[in-house]
């Protein structure tokens, strides 16, 4: 029984810590589960735990648009030379039908090949300082696609779908692991210039929340439209901000939460963050001159300066901890790596655009002891004919083709497929584009068959009901 006129004796500060102590413990456990980089849902992602323990925290995509030429680059095939100029049908037998259906003679490689490094890579001399890597890399050199057309390629390479309309696989990432940096979109696309025929869906979330979809950075001094703060003091946006939030949660207070709206708000919310982390991430000035010409931003090309300023923003990002970067290449006054005439000028160009500054990233990364967690992955949509196109050209080729991985959890200085003795077929280790992505996701840590979004009445998945982790390629 109480009295009124009785008082509780003040708490002693000793007192008031040992009260409090389990409690300050609770507080920063729930601070650490509203972070999506530490396992908050928010109604949008998969689990934000890795499925088992990931051999890869972060992707850079090096993504060559248009279609490289593998047995120009990767894949030395000796029998063009000794076939060069015959009749492609005599000598190869049945040719399936090709994109423009103008079939030339067998061309052998304008461009000399030797082997490099322990590993014995041969490389070819389009790639002089991506060679010095050789060890590094796992060359897959039986990738295929079912899509010889650019756009139903590229959404295939992208999504795992030749139709428009699915998650790209850096969406895909961001759901599955979420985002270890709260300042910086989980998937960024460093446009060099060039955006690949499919447009931005190549780069989008679907029918996943729209958190994950692609950023696309610009080259240049303002890599983001509106970027820099619209108000005077910023304390007016984070206001207006807090008054969105506030109106979507009487909102769901009423009717059932939407996902939309709830991936449209973690987006405002990420761009104002951006304001403060996008202009210091693109500030190149505290890098050291040594860095700058290991990147190629010297270089007299124009070019490699594009593509070298894009690889030293790619190593930025992933120490800042964003899971997957993509790049574009940039524009050399050719149809991107797609050499239907021309091939000894396009290609060139190409290379002399992305070879030092390829190079350069992954040195970089090595010697931050960056590379060990970020998987770098070279690739186009498909290949080239061993056969020319007309007179100096090469048509698309999606039945064997190159793709290399470095870092990451793979095995450098492997190679793993092979074409026939033209270059034309995998005909040994066929890997599809199910394959690739599962692997990239298991280096992730993901499970690919376990990462999964309702939609349309089924779980769809990155590899829909496909996929096999390549683990010869894996260390």
């Amino acid at each position: 029984m109480h009295c009124n006129r009785f008082t509780a004796r003040p708490i002693t500060r000793r007192e008031l810590l040992q009260q409090g102590a389990h409690g300050i413990g609770a507080v920063a456990l729930a601070s650490l589960m509203n972070d999506r980089a530490f396992g908050a849902q928010g109604g949008t992602g998969l689990q934000q735990l890795p499925h088992y323990p990931p051999k890869a925290k972060n992707v850079i995509f090096l993504y060559m648009d248009g279609g490289p030429s593998h047995i120009d680059t990767f894949d030395y095939k000796p029998a063009l030379e000794k076939y060069n100029g015959r009749n492609a049908s005599e000598v190869m037998g049945k040719l399936e039908p090709t994109q423009f259906d103008n079939v030339g003679t067998i061309m052998g490689s304008p461009w000399d090949f030797k082997q490099h490094g322990e590993s014995g890579h041969w490389v070819s001399s389009l790639f002089p300082h991506v060679a010095k890597h050789a060890d590094k890399l796992a060359v897959i050199k039986s990738c295929t696609s079912l899509f010889s057309e650019h756009t139903a390629a590229n959404y295939f390479l992208h999504t795992g779908s030749g139709l428009q309309g699915r998650p790209s696989m850096g969406a895909w990432v961001g759901y599955g692991l979420g985002s270890s940096n709260q300042n910086l979109p989980g998937f960024v696309v460093l446009n060099g210039g060039l955006i690949p025929p499919g447009g931005l869906d190549n780069f989008n979330s679907s029918f996943l929340p729209a958190t994950y979809q692609g950023s696309i950075f610009k080259a240049g001094k303002e890599p983001l439209a509106n970027i820099v703060p619209m108000e005077e003091k910023s304390v007016l946006q984070r206001n207006k901000l807090d008054a969105l939030r506030s109106l979507d949660d009487l909102a769901a207070g009423h009717f059932n939460r939407d996902r939309a709206i709830e991936a449209a708000v973690a987006n405002y919310e990420t761009a104002f963050r951006m304001q403060t982390a996008v202009p210091d991430l693109m500030d190149l000035r505290g890098e050291s001159e040594a860095t700058r010409r290991l990147y190629g931003l010297e270089d007299p090309y124009d070019k490699t300066q594009i593509f070298g300023r894009q690889c030293l923003v790619a190593r930025r990002l992933v120490e800042r901890g964003v899971r997957f970067v993509e790049l574009t290449c940039p524009d050399v006054g050719g149809d991107r790596w797609d050499q239907h005439s021309e091939l000894r000028e396009g290609h060139e160009n190409n290379c002399k655009a992305v070879d030092q500054p390829i190079a350069g990233l992954l040195t970089d990364l090595q010697a931050r002891g960056l590379l060990e967690d970020t998987l770098v992955v070279w690739a186009g949509e498909f290949g080239r004919t061993p056969f020319a196109q007309g007179a100096n050209g090469r048509d698309h080729n999606p039945f064997g083709f190159t793709v290399w991985m470095a870092g990451g959890g793979v095995k450098g200085g492997v190679s793993y497929g092979e074409t026939d003795e033209f270059g034309y077929k995998a005909v040994q280790d066929r890997v599809e584009m199910h394959d690739l992505h599962a692997t990239i996701l298991y280096l992730l840590g993901l499970e690919h068959e376990k990462s999964t979004f309702r939609f349309g009445g089924r779980d769809m998945r990155l590899t829909d009901v496909h996929g096999r982790v390549i683990k010869e390629i894996l260390a």
